[in-house]
């Protein structure tokens, strides 16, 4: 309940001293309680109802509505906070960033952020163009006791520039059409306001949409050192060698302009097929254990990027991977073990969507919308935090073969025993009145 108060009273802090603030301040802590706790989706009804039932809040349906629904509430300022309580959140001296998208589906027509969005994971019996939203997100990649998660810090709702120029009510905030901005620019200004944050080197991992140059432009080609990719090659890229020395001639060197690459040696996928009987076996972490890989490195010319990069080949049975990273201080097995903690991102997705209940409401105002998606992702966020502040790791309720490392569930088990236990409120004194124990009992056994 400590490490709750902890968390919890720097963010009060940030909503005003007035009675209408101090208000705010209290539904806000308490609904991002509701949101973790494991006994029923986040919709706002259902919140409304835990803090009335739970905490004993006395709070009328239309106030609480209002609330949820604020354009007041101080996002920017509040996520400012929640970085700033990460334990240690550098590795090596760098921000290790993971960034993707998601699309979070939708039923409702009028949903603030909806479209028909391509979905590349779509199944046979779906639509590949589901009714949904898209969301740009970035998480902080880290261990906490021992296994890899992904805290959000940020994300943006994108917009199809159909929408935006049809002038569709789903793309309309406060009554007027948002301006357009391309995923990959939505990306570059989040990771650029992280690096203002925390003013250490930041390393973007990405998939091969996002790993890029129309990214690494964005993010001034690096910035000097401020910036680096962690991503997948295509295999249909070129690569090229170094270029020789330039050539000397009675003592001078040859004119003109010297070249910047050297030999053509094809694309990724030839290549590997030249490369693979000097590949090399490695031990390394990947997702959750220790296993041996055949790998190979060289640093290349990528005119892509137009600047040198490790390419690391992981090859398997009968089919490989190729990485690259434009940051060369990077080992092989750092490379792969790095690359390997981006698929916590997509937990993250599962996490927020489904455990906190982000895909299950149908909220159809902007501000409503808006301020739904930030709770569940600061939830999340708080979960992870909460996590890494324990001084051991909390056991794992349900035993699965291969799986020793605690779960999402886990944690927030014991953030609702914090919080329902009545010593929380002399703590963080809030409620008007007292939950009934056996119920808060019952729930409790209740919690997967």
């Amino acid at each position: 309940m400590f490490i709750l108060r902890d968390i919890l009273a720097p963010l009060q802090q940030e909503f005003s001293n007035t009675d209408l603030g101090q208000k705010r301040a209290l539904w806000f802590i308490f609904t991002l309680l509701g949101v973790i706790l494991p006994f029923t989706s986040s919709i706002t009804s259902n919140l409304l109802r835990s803090l009335q039932a739970l905490f004993g809040l006395e709070i009328k349906l239309k106030q609480y509505y209002s609330f949820m629904g604020s354009p007041r509430l101080p996002w920017e300022r509040l996520w400012r906070v929640m970085w700033g309580l990460i334990p240690d959140p550098t590795v090596a001296g760098r921000l290790f960033i993971a960034l993707d998208d998601s699309i979070n589906p939708k039923s409702g027509r009028s949903i603030f952020g909806c479209g028909f969005f391509h979905n590349h994971a779509t199944k046979g019996n779906e639509s590949s163009y589901p009714w949904s939203q898209c969301i740009v997100v970035i998480g902080l990649l880290k261990q906490v006791k021992s296994r890899w998660v992904c805290i959000p810090l940020d994300f943006r709702f994108y917009f199809m520039m159909k929408d935006i120029l049809a002038k569709s009510d789903n793309a309309k905030r406060k009554s007027e059409v948002v301006t357009f901005e391309s995923k990959l620019g939505q990306a570059a200004t989040m990771l650029k306001g992280v690096f203002d944050f925390y003013r250490v080197p930041v390393l973007v991992v990405a998939d091969s949409w996002f790993g890029n140059n129309g990214l690494w432009s964005r993010l001034g080609k690096g910035r000097g050192s401020d910036f680096h990719l962690l991503s997948r090659l295509r295999t249909n890229l070129t690569l090229y060698g170094f270029p020789s020395a330039p050539a000397v001639m009675n003592g001078q060197k040859k004119r003109g302009r010297h070249k910047k690459y050297g030999e053509r040696l094809g694309s990724v996928d030839a290549y590997a097929a030249t490369i693979r009987e000097r590949a090399e076996s490695l031990w390394a972490f990947l997702y959750g254990k220790k296993r041996e890989i055949s790998v190979y490195s060289e640093i290349i010319m990528l005119k892509t990027l137009k600047c040198p990069v490790r390419v690391v080949w992981v090859f398997r049975k009968t089919r490989y991977v190729a990485l690259f990273t434009t940051d060369l201080t990077l080992s092989i097995k750092q490379i792969i073990e790095f690359y390997g903690a981006r698929w916590k991102i997509e937990s993250g997705f599962k996490e927020i969507k489904q455990n906190l209940g982000s895909s299950k409401t149908q909220t159809r105002n902007s501000e409503a919308v808006v301020n739904h998606l930030n709770f569940c992702m600061m939830a999340a966020t708080l979960i992870w935090i909460y996590a890494d502040k324990l001084q051991e790791a909390p056991d794992r309720k349900y035993k699965i073969r291969g799986r020793a490392s605690f779960a999402f569930s886990d944690v927030r088990r014991i953030i609702a025993e914090a919080a329902l236990n009545p010593d929380f409120q002399s703590v963080c004194p809030a409620p008007l009145q007292t939950p009934q124990n056996s119920f808060v009992k019952v729930l409790l056994r209740m919690v997967a």
